[in-house]
């Protein structure tokens, strides 16, 4: 399992109390590669500056424990709004798994089924399995 962590995901983590840190701290303490690229930890900074500034520090705190994505795959078959394709594109890339985001309405066509080896997963499908397989 590999897990690429959208922005939406790094800006929840981002609450070292948040239950999205602690579903992220369960993942790096059992050594499943997290990944995210510049493109989402910016999103997230940029997000966190303007509503919670306080919660910097916990991004700032996150982001070394994550592998950064630095490329993209080329082109990709599908069609999503412009913002989501570095996302998309980086997950890919970095031969993840998993895509773990709250954008169910912007990831909707690629949630349905794996595209590409990777399954688009909100916390509670990531959870869910992580349970099947006796993690949590």
């Amino acid at each position: 399992m590999r897990v690429f962590l959208d922005a939406n995901i790094l800006f929840s983590a981002a609450n070292p109390r948040s239950h999205m840190r602690l579903l992220v701290d369960v993942l790096l303490a059992h050594r499943i590669p997290c990944l995210t690229n510049a493109y989402a930890a910016e999103e997230a900074r940029r997000n966190l500056a303007a509503h919670v500034p306080q919660h910097l520090t916990g991004l700032r705190a996150l982001l070394p424990q994550l592998a950064l994505v630095d490329r993209l795959v080329a082109k990709l078959e599908i069609t999503l709004k412009p913002k989501d394709v570095p996302i998309l594109y980086a997950a890919v890339a970095g031969k993840a798994t998993h895509l773990l985001t709250c954008d169910v309405a912007d990831f909707g066509e690629v949630m349905r089924r794996p595209y590409k080896n990777l399954k688009v997963v909100t916390p509670v499908m990531l959870a869910h399995e992580l349970k099947q397989l006796g993690i949590i």
